[in-house]
């Protein structure tokens, strides 16, 4: 098994050149940190995820967490390191100082969670939904319930969790049953939810639930839906905890991968109802369960890159070791990563890994600059700029993180099917990331129906006016930038004409429409990946040719980007003619032929 470190450099070099940290540094809300600051963020990050997560992650997947009489023990080592994890503060880096938080950049966080999931994916799963209920009650809850119920949850000492599955629904909320009886300012829920993610465990003393229900007078539909507090044990006036809810958490479910993190069928009210407290104003539950969704959609897509990384890693040390066959025109035996095809995997795992980074970090400094920009405007473009890009993180860089683990399973050869190597670990674990917060077709269909079609155009254009600038603007003395231009420039025109026939068939033809959905996200996300890389590969070129930087790093992400631009962007074209010429052939079997 190899051991997992953090490309800090690689993190570092885009966080400052192609997602904005810098400019973000300068709002005042982030007055006094500075790059030194934030490297040493960094540094002690990938300690705490080398040293403590990653010796875990095996040891996660073997063993899982178990449910005996509706009580959850994790693997061993899970509660050791948890506490660890709550005492040097990570839980809370992103929130509210004044109730605990360390106050950093939701962009600096994505880089650190990045590390998290890369090296215990299954650990990293629990914060990732704390962080969504904090939001949620930070934007939605009453002042009481912020009270009583944050400082705790942002410094980790209680959990959160996201209730919206329920058998019979699965992703379609409108038919979800679980019901909230008003009593005595509180409210009576009777109800099952499956899929809840560390639903039940042992690593904190309370847990609190967010939970959809419908209440008796509400309307039938998603309009229906309200959103509840259900905390495992109540909590009384003064913060001490109260009697166990009732609620209980029935099963957990055997799973491909992520072992270790509990996915728990819960039952509420079996007793007479678990007592809830309403969020907001009722009817409104999925509206502000969408706060806490495209937060767990971003984490989710950067889970996609996390993986990614790890599998990389451990495949191009497995290359380096392996003796296998002889060099191309000599009988001298060699290590498999000196064979061409070895290395067109690599180069398509790392390739892929940089685009993936560069978009998930680009859209996290996005949300910053939506939620702390001093100008109003600026931060309601920046916010409808991040709504559209949500759907190409989660989508994309889930799809291209099982990609990624698949090819490292390739490397190993035969030795990559078999569960010692560890490979085909992280093929397990991620392939649940295209499933989860909505499969890559409901992010697709969300994209092409709510952000294209119902959205505003004019944050469409605003977009593609700045792939434009860029193409234009972008180092041409270089060789190399010059040909990623060029590459971007023409996904850019694919882009174009995928987006004029959505806005022309869309009206007509939604089942067309929706048939192309997916194919449409690709190329969205292929173009808007690779203008960052072309940023990127820009930068580089410019710091080698003025003797700036780290030489053989910087060489790297130029050559990365050049084989993105030339082995990947090109599938933009593909999916494109795809989605122009043939979306209806999905369609044209009868479902009895199929």
């Amino acid at each position: 098994m190899s051991e997992y470190h953090a490309p800090i450099e690689d993190m570092q070099f885009v966080l400052h050149n192609v997602a904005g940290l810098d400019q973000i540094l300068e709002i005042d809300d982030f007055q006094g940190m500075d790059r030194e600051l934030i490297a040493a963020i960094l540094d002690e990050s990938s300690k705490f995820s080398s040293n403590v997560l990653d010796p875990l992650n095996k040891v996660g997947d073997e063993h899982g967490s178990i449910c005996e009489n509706s009580e959850v023990t994790t693997p061993p080592g899970w509660k050791e390191a948890y506490r660890q994890f709550v005492d040097s503060g990570w839980n809370g880096l992103s929130f509210d100082v004044e109730r605990g938080g360390q106050g950093l950049p939701w962009l600096v966080a994505t880089a650190v969670q990045e590390m998290w999931h890369s090296s215990n994916m299954s650990f990293g799963l629990c914060p990732l939904l704390t962080q969504g209920a904090i939001r949620a009650l930070e934007l939605h809850g009453s002042k009481e319930q912020q009270e009583r119920y944050l400082e705790r949850l942002i410094s980790g000492e209680w959990t959160g969790t996201m209730n919206l599955t329920e058998s019979q629904a699965g992703s379609d909320l409108a038919a979800i049953r679980t019901r909230a009886v008003a009593e005595n300012g509180y409210y009576r829920i009777k109800g099952q939810k499956i899929f809840i993610t560390y639903g039940e465990h042992d690593l904190t003393e309370n847990i609190i639930h967010f939970v959809l229900a419908r209440c008796a007078d509400s309307p039938a539909g998603v309009k229906g839906i309200s959103m509840f507090v259900v905390p495992k044990f109540l909590v009384n006036e003064d913060g001490s905890l109260g009697e166990r809810n009732d609620l209980r958490c029935v099963s957990l479910e055997h799973k491909l991968g992520i072992h270790a993190s509990p996915t728990a069928v819960m039952s509420y009210g079996d007793n007479g109802g678990a007592i809830g407290y309403l969020v907001g104003e009722k009817n409104r539950g999925l509206e502000y369960m969408f706060t806490m969704m495209n937060l767990a959609r971003h984490a989710v897509g950067v889970e996609g890159l996390a993986v990614a990384e790890r599998a990389y890693q451990h495949a191009i040390e497995y290359a380096r070791q392996r003796v296998q066959g002889t060099a191309i025109g000599t009988r001298e035996r060699v290590a498999i990563v000196e064979h061409p095809d070895v290395r067109r995997m690599l180069m398509t795992m790392k390739s892929l890994i940089d685009g993936m980074r560069c978009l998930a970090y680009f859209t996290a400094g996005v949300f910053d600059l939506s939620i702390k920009h001093p100008d109003e405007i600026a931060r309601q473009n920046y916010g409808e700029l991040q709504a559209l890009l949500i759907p190409l993180v989660k989508g994309w860089c889930a799809e291209s993180g099982n990609e990624v683990a698949y090819i490292g399973v390739q490397i190993h050869g035969g030795m990559g099917f078999i569960e010692e190597s560890g490979a085909a670990q992280y093929l397990r674990d991620v392939r649940i990331t295209p499933i989860y917060e909505g499969t890559t077709g409901i992010q697709a269909n969300d994209l092409i129906g709510r952000k294209i079609l119902r959205g505003d155009r004019e944050v469409l254009e605003r977009l593609v006016e700045n792939i434009r600038q860029s193409i234009s603007q972008n180092d041409q003395e270089d060789e190399t930038v010059a040909l990623i231009s060029t590459a971007v420039q023409t996904a850019l025109s694919h882009f174009n004409r995928a987006t004029d026939w959505v806005y022309q068939t869309g009206e007509t033809q939604p089942q067309v429409t929706a048939a192309a959905s997916v194919g449409y996200m690709n190329v969205f996300a292929l173009t808007v990946a690779g203008w960052l890389m072309l940023d990127m590969a820009s930068i580089a070129a410019t710091d080698l040719r003025t003797g700036s930087g780290h030489t053989e790093h910087l060489q790297e992400k130029l050559i990365s980007a050049k084989y993105f631009a030339t082995h990947i962007l090109p599938r933009a074209q593909a999916n494109a003619d795809a989605v122009i010429q043939s979306s209806a052939v999905a369609l044209e079997l009868a479902e009895s032929q199929f």
